[in-house]
């Protein structure tokens, strides 16, 4: 049979029975940095960090380069021929990978240096792109013989039509259309009916009058999401790939990955992949990548490949690919781009970190404004457990020149770095010097100062400086202060307490109950008519200024802790608000605060307390990390606590550990509406995010620094702040530590209490140490996402327990459905 035959009878098929499984593999993806032919189970990538971007391959286990060796934006795979953009999209070029093994010759289908293309989009046999300008689709059809068109022309909407995006399907490709966002698809002659274009023709029909952002294709379905960010499918539904899962449309990102008869889509959240429809290759296979993080993914017939965020390499999995034994192993093409180096400005939305380096010089690697952007930048463990399988030699190779560099490139930035590390210094001793006494041994309550430091003016108008500080934020909404008008509307789980009942439980708040103090307040200790053991917070009075913070504090608390519930959270019980008098009511913490059982001075002795081991330290690290993860990932709204430090973290009657006082805390506005500048720096000495500190950015990775400063604490024995012992005066346990750990040289500011670590916990302080080096990064966008920190310790504390299992930089835990 030829193929001519095949494709009219499959055309004759497609529109009279819409739930037929189509036979001919193809790959069929919008455009992209990443391809997959099908035929030959071919994978290409743009390369990163090379001077000229170009495209190389992987066929049967070897390496292929695509000439020319020129730099590409973009590229697209079909049956047996992939294409893609050359930069600045001037020339489209075509590739057969059946052709030869040894180098991939190119074919080219346009050049114009007038009108240039974007959005090449490979169906099975046939390519289109958009005019970058005019929106203007234009096609090419393949041929039987060599799998790549000679210029001939594949059905198009005609000049009238313009798209912002276009995709491309079996036989069939798609748009969204520049007026008003609806979905227009086009396709083959022969598969035309009376009612449209075969499959393109229906799934427009399926579509309707739903605006859409973004699209992508499969072999016989469409996905893409909607104004509103909700995922919606149309097309063939044979074996489910259009059932998007009824709990989460508005959790993925437009990071979609369609096959033919599976989809795949990236959570916004946390990066990880999510897939439906297919057979039952996905239960066996996909368990590969349940905590690898993607910026990217591209599918196959069935296969699906992914660029992992830790490393910009690439993996793929399912029964397709012919590598699949040797999986989680990279695909050895080296780091590949995680989006098109584009010119033009990124706007708002964000631009990817490092683009610079990634782009040499071509362009900005833009986010969608469609993506939110959770993702931590790569978290690397000590060298020593690196798997091997993770860094193959062209890998390495590519790494060290990539590194080199970047060494020489980055001069420039390191001079502006040390002018800003230098005023930061002055104006850190300054602060310093203020707030921390001559002892620099804070009590417990004492380490409650909080710096209040007033906005600094703009680093630039055109915000460049801010934007160098933190590029991932831009894409995320902006915080404000939350506060209630009444406090009454957020205690419907809560109780409420007189005055008087909670003065006769405290013996009228005397000293000897008292057993500490938080923001705005002190707690005591008591015991309520039906038994049960609490601690109460009682607002300071003695000032206006005091008043006014101890009712923001009081709401802010009373309004997250009575919708949180979490178990490494502190629960809050009740509540009391009479006249001038501001009270919360917490379940109790027997074990007191993780900061007196580190730093009370009756804790000198290695037998004195729990604590000294590592096992018990390492998993109250766990429980704390837990908790902040909560808040930040699967709280609605997401919550910043904005005072993490080792005072606020609690220990229950079993040694839980448990996040406290939200007293600071704020959240996401509730619409994206609302939109609030940068808020002034509150905190405490030593816990504080530097970055927050000089420029008035809040994002969750200052509560990220704040937990680093506390895994030190765990490490070190140290205080965040204390009195360097050649007297020279405070110093910080971020100073004194990181730069031990980064030498190799953790073991020499271990804690002296617990005692030399047995073989079992030599792997687990290491992890946990580098883990926390890098949650103390000077700037927020280098430090990791709480849910890799929680991931990371989680394997520490195996190690400890003696099941460690592999441990690999580029896996993350799995969130809590």
């Amino acid at each position: 049979m030829t193929s001519k035959t095949i494709t009219q009878t499959l055309s004759f098929t497609l529109v009279f029975s819409f739930t037929t499984i189509l036979i001919i593999a193809t790959a069929v993806n919008a455009a992209s940095t990443t391809a997959i032919t099908d035929g030959s189970a071919t994978l290409c990538g743009i390369v990163a960090g090379k001077p000229n971007l170009y495209i190389q391959c992987y066929q049967n286990g070897k390496v292929i380069p695509a000439l020319p060796n020129v730099s590409f934006q973009e590229i697209s795979g079909g049956r047996s021929f992939f294409c893609g953009l050359r930069s600045g999209g001037s020339s489209l070029f075509c590739w057969d990978t059946n052709a030869s093994n040894t180098v991939f010759e190119p074919k080219r289908l346009y050049h114009s240096e007038l009108v240039p293309l974007t959005d090449v989009a490979v169906g099975d046999v046939h390519v289109c792109a958009r005019e970058l300008h005019s929106g203007v689709a234009r096609c090419w059809r393949g041929s039987s013989s060599n799998g790549f068109g000679h210029g001939s022309q594949f059905p198009s909407p005609g000049e009238a039509i313009r798209f912002r995006r276009i995709t491309s399907g079996f036989g069939f490709s798609c748009g969204i259309l520049k007026e008003n966002r609806r979905v227009w698809c086009w396709g083959e002659s022969e598969s035309e009916s009376e009612s449209g274009n075969g499959y393109g023709g229906e799934i427009q029909r399926q579509f309707g009058n739903l605006s859409m952002s973004s699209l992508v294709a499969g072999v016989s379905h469409v996905c893409g999401l909607t104004l509103d960010g909700v995922l919606v499918c149309k097309g063939n539904n044979g074996s489910g790939q259009l059932d998007v899962p009824i709990c989460s449309p508005s959790e993925f990102s437009s990071g979609l990955a369609l096959g033919a008869d599976f989809t795949c889509a990236i959570r916004k959240r946390n990066g990880l992949v999510v897939c439906w429809g297919g057979s039952n290759w996905f239960d066996s296979d996909t368990r590969v990548i349940k905590d690898v993080s993607f910026e990217s993914i591209v599918a196959g017939w069935d296969f699906v490949c992914g660029l992992m965020t830790t490393n910009l390499s690439l993996i793929c999995w399912g029964p397709g690919w012919s590598d699949k034994l040797n999986l989680p192993s990279d695909v050895p093409i080296g780091m590949v781009l995680p989006g098109p180096c584009v010119k033009d400005s990124c706007g708002s939305c964000g631009t990817f970190p490092n683009s610079d380096e990634l782009c040499q010089g071509s362009g900005s690697i833009c986010y969608s404004c469609q993506i939110e952007v959770p993702l931590a930048v790569p978290l690397l463990p000590p060298q020593s457990q690196v798997p091997k399988q993770q860094s193959p030699p062209a890998q390495e190779k590519d790494m060290k020149e990539l590194l080199a560099f970047l060494t020489v490139g980055s001069v420039g930035a390191f001079a502006g770095l040390c002018t800003f590390l230098y005023f930061l210094r002055i104006g850190a001793r300054r602060f310093l010097r203020r707030k921390v006494d001559n002892s620099v041994q804070p009590t417990s309550s004492e380490s409650d100062t909080y710096a209040y430091i007033t906005s600094m003016p703009n680093l630039g108008s055109d915000g460049t400086s801010l934007r160098s500080f933190s590029s991932r934020m831009q894409g995320s909404r902006k915080l404000r202060r939350h506060r209630s008008a009444s406090s009454s509307k957020h205690v419907d789980k809560t109780e409420s307490f007189s005055l008087c009942e909670l003065a006769a439980v405290t013996d009228n708040f005397s000293v000897v109950n008292k057993i500490g103090a938080g923001s705005f307040g002190s707690v005591y200790k008591g015991k309520l008519a039906d038994g049960r053991d609490v601690a109460i917070k009682r607002g300071d009075t003695c000032t206006k200024k005091k008043f006014q913070d101890k009712e923001l504090a009081f709401d802010s608390e009373l309004a997250l802790l009575s919708r949180l519930h979490h178990k490494h959270l502190v629960r809050l019980i009740g509540f009391c608000e009479e006249n001038d008098e501001r009270l919360l009511v917490y379940e109790y913490m027997s074990n007191g605060s993780l900061h007196d059982h580190l730093h009370d001075k009756n804790n000198t002795e290695r037998s004195s307390s729990i604590l000294n081991s590592w096992k018990t330290r390492i998993n109250i690290a766990l429980g704390a990390s837990r908790g902040i993860e909560y808040i930040h990932n699967y709280a609605v709204p997401p919550i910043i606590h904005r005072d993490i430090k080792s005072s606020n973290i609690l220990l229950d009657s079993k040694w839980n550990a448990r996040v406290s006082d939200f007293g600071l805390s704020l959240i996401w506005p509730e619409t994206a509406e609302q939109e609030v500048m940068s808020t002034n720096a509150v905190g405490t000495v030593g816990y504080i995010d530097p970055e927050y500190y000089v420029l008035n950015v809040l994002t969750t990775k200052s509560d990220v620094y704040g937990l680093g400063v506390v895994l030190l604490e765990l490490l070190t024995g140290k205080r965040a702040v204390f009195k360097a012992e050649d007297g020279s005066g405070p110093m910080g346990v971020v100073e004194y530590a990181v730069p031990k750990i980064a030498a190799g040289e953790l073991w020499s500011v271990l804690d002296y209490r617990v005692g030399q670590p047995e073989v079992n916990e030599v792997e687990s302080l290491e992890l946990m140490a580098y883990t926390a080096m890098h949650c103390v990064n000077l700037e927020g966008r280098e430090r990791p996402d709480m849910t890799d920190i929680v991931a990371n310790l989680e394997r520490a504390l195996s190690f400890v327990e003696g099941s460690p299992g592999s441990f690999s930089i580029t896996s993350y835990s799995a969130p809590l459905e």
